[in-house]
C-alpha cells in the first residue's frame, strides 16, 4: 500500500481560499424548476470549483419528474450546488443551488435556513414550473429576484407579461441573463444585492 499521499497537505486549494480581506459572507439559494439552469449558473459564476450532485437520470425517474420541455436532459442534481463569488473585497457570497423535481423538494428547508435572498430562474417555455417555486419563497417570507434564462427556442414575452403571469408585485426586480455567461449571472446576483438593500433602507425608514 502507498502512503506517500500522506505527507501531502490537507485543504482547500490555493485558489479556493477565501479571500483575506473577506469580512461578510452571505447566504443566496438559486431556486426554480427543473431543467431551468440553476447548476449552470452556479457553475457560470462561481470563483471556486463548483461543488455539485449531479447524477445521472434513470428509470426511477419515469413517470414522477415532469420531463416535458427538457426531454434531452440526462442528468439532475440530486441534492444541492455549491459556489461561491466575491461581490468585492470585503462580501463574499456563498450560492446553493437547490434539486428541482419536487420529490426532493424536503432538501429545500435546510438550504433555506440562513438565507438573506434568493433568485429565481425561469424558463418561460414552462412559466408553470415557477408557481410553486415563488410560493414556496413567499410563504418563507424568502425576498427573492426573478432571472429570465435565455433558452434558444423560448419566446420573449414584455416583463408585464412576465409579472402578471406569475403574480408578482411591481417591487420584485425581473431581470434577463444568459446563466452560462459568467458576467450575465453575476449582474443577477447584483441585482439581488440592490434589491436587500434597498428592503433594509426602507425598513430602517418605516
Amino acid at each position: 500500500m502507498d502512503f506517500r499521499s500522506s505527507d501531502q497537505a490537507v485543504g482547500p486549494r490555493s485558489e479556493d481560499a477565501l479571500p483575506e480581506t473577506a469580512t461578510a459572507a452571505v447566504k443566496v439559494v438559486i431556486v426554480g424548476g427543473f431543467g431551468v439552469g440553476k447548476t449552470t449558473l452556479v457553475g457560470s459564476v462561481s470563483e471556486i470549483r463548483p461543488l455539485t450532485t449531479e447524477e445521472t437520470m434513470t428509470q426511477a425517474g419515469v413517470g414522477v419528474d415532469d420531463l416535458q420541455g427538457v426531454e434531452r436532459k440526462t442528468s439532475t442534481t440530486v441534492a444541492m450546488d455549491f459556489g461561491r463569488i466575491s461581490i468585492n473585497d470585503e462580501l463574499v457570497l456563498y450560492l446553493f443551488g437547490t434539486p428541482g423535481q419536487e420529490r426532493f423538494w424536503f432538501l429545500w428547508r435546510g438550504l433555506f435556513e440562513g438565507a438573506l435572498g434568493a433568485v429565481v430562474l425561469v424558463d418561460t417555455r414552462r412559466l408553470e414550473v415557477s408557481f410553486d417555486v415563488i410560493g414556496r419563497l413567499e410563504e418563507r417570507r424568502v425576498p427573492f429576484v426573478v432571472a429570465i434564462n435565455s433558452f434558444p427556442d423560448a419566446p420573449a414575452y414584455p416583463v408585464d407579461e412576465i409579472r402578471g403571469a406569475l403574480d408578482l408585485p411591481e417591487s420584485v426586480p425581473i431581470i434577463d441573463c444568459d446563466a452560462r455567461l459568467r458576467r450575465s449571472s453575476r449582474d443577477v446576483l447584483m441585482s439581488l444585492m440592490r434589491y436587500l438593500q434597498n428592503l433594509a433602507v426602507s425598513a430602517e425608514a418605516s
